[in-house]
Order: structure tokens, then sequence, then C-alpha cells
């Protein structure tokens, strides 16, 4: 018998299956070491198949080492998903690998915690007896006595208990034990850091409006055909889309089939694990980034041995182990962050379509601002649209109000709040309500420059400049390579002391909100406040109770959250996203602009936005205003076909990066050859479009130089066959990588 293997950390080059003799126990999806290469070192690599014959019998063939512990083999489906996401994205077998299993789950410790509880082996007239009994006969060390008593109390205690106990040490524990006066018990014990979320459960019946109602029984329809379907729930703000999507988790939890639901960032998660924990109890799971590893571990344990229905959580929850899946949920399906940006390169939504093809279960995308693919993919019939007009309860959209902060500057005013949104504020304070303000920057200046000779002070490893924050006494920080230097007295090309601190990030402004209106409890919720673990759960629960007056912060307070009391939201600079180098500069703004606005006046009391921008006529900008989607959905899509972008083709960008520039320039010239080669020859007529080579946006990054090309094509096995070949003849180039990502967040 032969086990066909992949090596978990193979190059390109070699990401092949490799045949090795079988030894006993070994099956498919188990993880084993295998001796490779010519020295024979321990590599760990997953079975994917058993079989009688290897693939070359001419050659000698080594036998497996041995086993890794078989509580993470895969599943056949895991192994499915393992050869489409290497052929999908053109990523290596163990990348898929090591992206299905949770992180430790390779490492040669089980990274179990184990639980341990005593108890007394006298009767209680015996344990009595003996705290009475004196010499040798009787207990001397009050340590000892003290935990004699507790456990005459109660019964059973855990360890953590007694060793709480005054005066109790581990040696006294050790002592009881030996004498056989106690013994002890082990067990497993599962790290869940959101138990105390299914404390209070409410079952209470969710009633749906009419046009809920309707939305439902649309999207029940296309469950119950039991075939493999997508649906876009397509709803304006505070329409009530969660109402309709947890009504079609109880049908399908009742029909004892599973749920995976994906939310696009950790900051949701809290407010959604909350809600659906009361509801569901303790058979839901949570997967995010900011758990523990071992946290991690034991919820994709639990989903694994069936103990879960419901799995909530970020990107990589699409990966969990669950059975017999009969619905999955991508909230806010817009969002970019359920693109992965490292290998492998896979978007969520094409994982979750793969899974609803195997399990013949419902994939349900839901937006407010749906991507333009996804649209387009609903009006041509490849999704079944289920659109919500209208606010939940005959709740009115808020009024938004455009700010033009180039008259405020000729009015005096160089400060990043206006008078209409200071003015704003003060009329929420004196309501008694709250206030989201959005800046999508961090830190306190975005860059420093000499006035003498016009230097702006940068990375010395990234061709961005520096931004300064003002915690800590004060640093200068790179956001891409996390370099960090003291604030600088004197320019560091001229030696002037003459330093411009341009621009404004978190920081500033929520200095500028303490001075202006110092009666008001600002929270800052960036990347700089949420490093904690659980941070985000912790700040969004504290503005709920109502402690702090206004919540600032970047992306992650623009979108999603359901703050009751909040009627008001301010939108620092909304046009800072609008003049980047990429074709969906226009509908990501215009996306994150209506998320924003939609946070106020969720409740009957109303709410408005104020909006505040040096381009107040832009059409983007009013289009999000108006929350209207369908007019700015028939600009752009119209403008996408004319130009030939997404969803009229697909686009995919192939990225050198070297330490050193002579070589890159060098193999970015031998790139373009292979490419014009090729489609000359093989794949002659194909329909390709080249860009480039040239500079990448970000041309430096952390001490390496980065060149790429930008490729118009469609998607299908024969270029991803050309890519295929291109990443094979520069995976074994020494000193330069090449990337390619097939329909990547930017181009």
């Amino acid at each position: 018998m032969f086990c066909e293997v992949y090596i978990l950390d193979a190059p390109y080059h070699i990401d092949r299956p490799f045949d090795y003799l079988w030894i006993e126990g070994i099956k498919a999806g188990d993880i084993v070491r295998v001796p490779f290469g010519r020295s024979n070192n321990l590599r760990l690599a997953v079975v994917t198949r058993v079989k009688d014959e290897p693939h070359d019998s001419g050659v000698s063939i080594k036998p497996v080492h041995s086993a890794v512990c078989g509580r993470y083999s895969l599943s056949a489906e895991m192994l499915g998903l393992c050869s489409f996401i290497k052929e999908y994205t053109l990523s290596t077998f163990g990348e898929a690998v090591k992206c299905i299993l949770p992180p430790g789950a390779l490492s040669l410790t089980d990274n179990i915690k184990m639980r341990r509880t005593y108890t007394l082996k006298l009767s209680r007239e015996g344990a009595a007896t003996l705290l009475l009994a004196s010499g040798r006969a009787g207990i001397r060390s009050e340590g000892q006595r003290e935990i004699i008593r507790y456990l005459m109390e109660i019964g059973t205690a855990d360890e953590e208990l007694i060793k709480a106990l005054v005066g109790v040490t581990t040696a006294h524990i050790r002592a009881l034990l030996d004498k056989g006066i106690i013994e002890v018990s082990s067990f497993e014990s599962v790290r869940n850091p959101y138990l105390e979320y299914s404390r209070n459960r409410d079952t209470s019946p969710i009633i749906l409006s009419p046009a809920q109602q309707k939305a439902y029984e649309l999207a029940e329809g296309l469950y119950l055909e039991a075939k493999a379907k997508a649906a876009l729930l397509y709803g304006v703000t505070g329409s009530g889309k969660t109402k309709v999507i947890m009504r079609l988790i109880d049908r399908t939890l009742f029909d004892g089939r599973g749920v995976i639901m994906l939310v696009p960032e950790i900051s949701l998660t809290p407010q959604t694990v909350n809600l659906f924990c009361r509801r569901y109890g303790e058979r839901v799971a949570v997967i995010h980034s900011s758990l523990s590893q071992g946290e991690r571990l034991d919820a994709w344990r639990r989903i694994r041995a069936g103990e879960v229905d419901l799995v909530i959580g970020t990107r990589s929850a699409i990966f969990a182990p669950m059975e017999n899946i009969g619905l999955i949920v991508i909230d806010e399906e817009h969002e970019h962050t359920y693109k992965s940006e490292s290998d492998p390169k896979y978007h969520a939504r094409d994982i979750a379509a793969f899974r609803c093809a195997k399990h013949n279960a419902l994939m349900l995308l839901a937006s407010a601002t749906p991507s333009l693919e996804s649209f387009y993919k609903a009006e041509c019939g490849s999704y079944t649209l289920i659109p919500l007009r209208e606010r939940y309860g005959g709740v009115e959209l808020p009024e938004a109000i455009i700010v033009d902060m180039r008259e405020e500057l000729r009015l005096g005013n160089d400060t990043p709040i206006s008078d209409r949104l200071l003015k704003s504020l003060g009329e929420v304070y004196e309501d008694d309500k709250q206030a989201i303000l959005f800046l999508n920057r961090r830190g306190y200046s975005s860059q420093i420059s000499c006035k003498e000779c016009g230097e702006v002070v940068s990375c010395p490893r990234c061709s961005v400049s520096l931004t300064y924050h003002a915690t800590g006494g004060g640093k200068l920080l790179c956001h891409l390579c996390g370099y960090r230097s003291p604030v600088l007295k004197k320019c560091p090309s001229c030696e002037s002391d003459k330093l411009s601190f341009l621009g404004f990030g978190t920081q500033k402004l929520e200095g500028e909100l303490n001075k202006y209106i110092p009666d008001m409890t600002v929270m800052r919720m960036d990347r700089d406040t949420t490093g904690a673990k659980l941070a985000y759960d912790r700040m969004l629960e504290d503005f709920r109770e109502g402690r702090a007056d206004i919540l600032l912060g970047t992306q992650m307070v623009a979108k999603g959250h359901d703050f009751p009391r909040v009627t008001l939201v301010g939108v620092a600079l909304a046009d800072t996203s609008l003049y980047i180098s990429d074709f969906r500069a226009a509908e990501r703004t215009f996306s994150l602009l209506t998320q924003v606005i939609g946070r106020a006046g969720r409740a009957a009391s109303g709410g408005r936005a104020v909006i505040q921008t040096y381009a107040p006529h832009n059409e983007v900008i009013k289009l999000a205003c108006a929350q209207d989607y369908d007019k700015f959905y028939e600009g752009e899509i119209a403008l996408r076909r004319e130009l030939s972008y997404p969803p009229f083709c697909d686009m995919v960008t192939l990225t050198l990066t070297a330490e050193d520039e002579l070589e890159l320039a060098k193999e970015a010239k031998h790139l373009s050859d292979a490419i014009i080669s090729r489609l000359e020859g093989e794949f002659s007529g194909l329909p390709f479009t080249v860009f480039g080579p040239f500079e990448a946006d970000i041309y430096k990054l952390n001490d390496k130089y980065r060149m790429k090309s930008v490729v118009k094509c469609k998607l299908n096995k024969t270029t991803r066959r050309l890519f295929h070949q291109l990443l094979l003849e520069f995976s074994s180039s020494r000193g330069v990588t090449l990337a390619v990502d097939l329909n990547p967040l930017t181009v």
C-alpha cells in the first residue's frame, strides 16, 4: 500500500504529489511526517489518498515516518477544497491546508487545556474526625486543613478555586493526594470567551414587517429547493436584513442543518455574537483572529465534533469543518476584507459557493451597497435578487448635510471640525443622544515636511511618509512595515528646524473634540486603541451602555453597527478615498459613505449626517448622501462596460519583488518577454490586454522593490494555465519572486 502526499512547505515549482510507503492506520486527510529530499529531513505533509500502486514503480519509495495527532485530519470535502483553492488561486496545496486548519493545529503539541477538580475520598464524618484528631493521626498543616474544610462544604472544587484559598499552595494539594485524602479528576476544558453571552437566552418570536416577510418567503423558497443556490438580500441601511437572516437560520437549524455566518470586521463580531448567542445558546462557535490560538482550536474541535449548529466569524470561518451545511450567509458582502491579501489569495464568496455546491445549500449575500459584481449577477439572473427597500418600522433615512470645507477655510476655520458639525454635536449633547464620527486615517498628523527644502520625512524601508502619533511622548510610525522613529527636530536633508506637521488623523481629531466640546466624552476606536484582546467587545459595549457620547474611529465604526441612541454621524474627510489610482475608488467611497450615514437615526428619534468634503459637487458623494444605490449602480456599471472593467472582464496583477533594483528591472523585462512569447505561441488568440511592467504604487516596501504588470482577461482553465507556467518559471528564481493575484483588491 502507498500514500500520496503533498509536502506542506513545498515551493511552487515542486508542489506536486509524492508517493510514500503506507503505514498502519494512515488514511486520506491525515497529517504525517515524511523524510524528504536527499538529507531525509522530516517534513509535514497531508495524505491525499491511499492506493495500491505508486505513480512510478521504477524509483525507490521511502516509508511514512509517523502520523501527527489525528484530531486535525481533513475530511474528503476539505481535501477537495484544498485542490479547488490550489487550482483557483494558483497557490500551493500546503498553503491551502494551512489556511483551512486553525493556527496551532500543525504544532507537535496538542494544545489542549485540561481542567482538574478535587474531591474528598473520605466521608464527611471521616473528614471531620481527621480534623479533630491530634498528633500524627490528624492533619497539622493549616493549608491542608483549609482544603479539607472547603471540600467538606462544597463537595468538588476546581484547582483554581482551591489555590485561591488563603494560605493554600500546590504543595498542600500534593500532600493530600499523596496521603489518599483527596482525589483528582482531569478532563478537557473548552476555551470559549463568548460563553457568557449565552446566559441570558432570548427565544422570543421574530416579528417581521410585510416587506421582510416577503423577503423571507423568497429566501426560504430557494432554501427548500435543496439545491445549490445563491441570493442577494439587498436592503437599505436599517431595513432589518438581520431579522430576515435570523428567521432563515431558525428554519435551517429546525431542519437539523448547519449555518455559517460571516461578518467582515472583528468589530462587528461582538454585536452579532451577542445577538445570536442569546438566541441559539452554546451551540454557537465563534472564529476570528483576535481569539487566542487555544480558543480557535477549541472552537474548531467543537465544530468538528458536531457540537455546533451555527458558526459566526470573519473570513477564515468559511473553512469551519461543519457537516451538512444548509445555509452560508455573507453579511456586508461588498467588504474588501472577504478577499485574502496573503497566499492563498482566495475570496470567501468563492469558497462559500464551492461549499454550497457540495452541500446543496443556499448562499445568501446581504448588503445595503452590494459589490457591482454581485448586483450584476443578480441583474443577469445568476443570483436571485431579494430587495428590502424601506427601513424597518417606517423609520426615515437620516438627513444628510454636505459641508464645503473650502468655505470653512475661507471663513478662517482651519480645524478638522466644521461649524455645522460642531453645532450638531452640541445638539446631540443637549438631547442626551450619541454621535459617531468617522475618519479613515489614524495617527495625529499624516506627514511631516520641511518648510525650507520641501523634504517629506519618509520611512527608510518603504516609499511612504511616516505618520506622527502623539501618544507615548510622540513617535513617527510607518503604517506598512511598522518602522518606528523618535520625532525629528531637524530635517534629515537640510537640517532645518522648520518642520511642518500636515494633515490630521483620529488622534488629532480627538484632541480637537476635547478642546471644543469638553463636556462630551470621546471614545477613540482605531488600531492603536484596540490592540488588547477583546478590546472591540469592551469598547462597543461601553458605548452601547452610554459611557461615551462620541464614538470616533476608522472604518471599524462605519458599518454594521446598530446603536439606537446614535442620532448623528459625522464624516471628517469624505473624499480621501475618491482619488486613489484604482477603478473601484468610486464604488468604495459610495459604499463607505452610505454605510456610515446609515448608522444614524436607526430608532424612532430620527437622525442626521454631516459630510465634510473638499468636493461638495462630486456625484458619488451626493448619491451616497441620498442613499441612492440604484442610480449609482446605473452610472458605474455603464462606465465599467465602456472601459471593459469587472464584471465585464477579470483583472490579474503580476508583482515582481526583489531587494536589488537592477535585478528587478532585468526580471521585469524577462516577465514581459515571457508573456509575449506565450501569447504569440501556445496561447495565441487568447483575449489578453497587458499593461506594464511599471513601478508599483508603493515601489519600496519593507526594503524590497516592486514592479507589476496588470492583465485584463477572462479567467478560465486556459488563462490559469498560462499564469501557472509563469509562476513555475519564476518560482525557482533567486532573489526575485513573482506573485499572481487574480481579481485583486486594488489594481
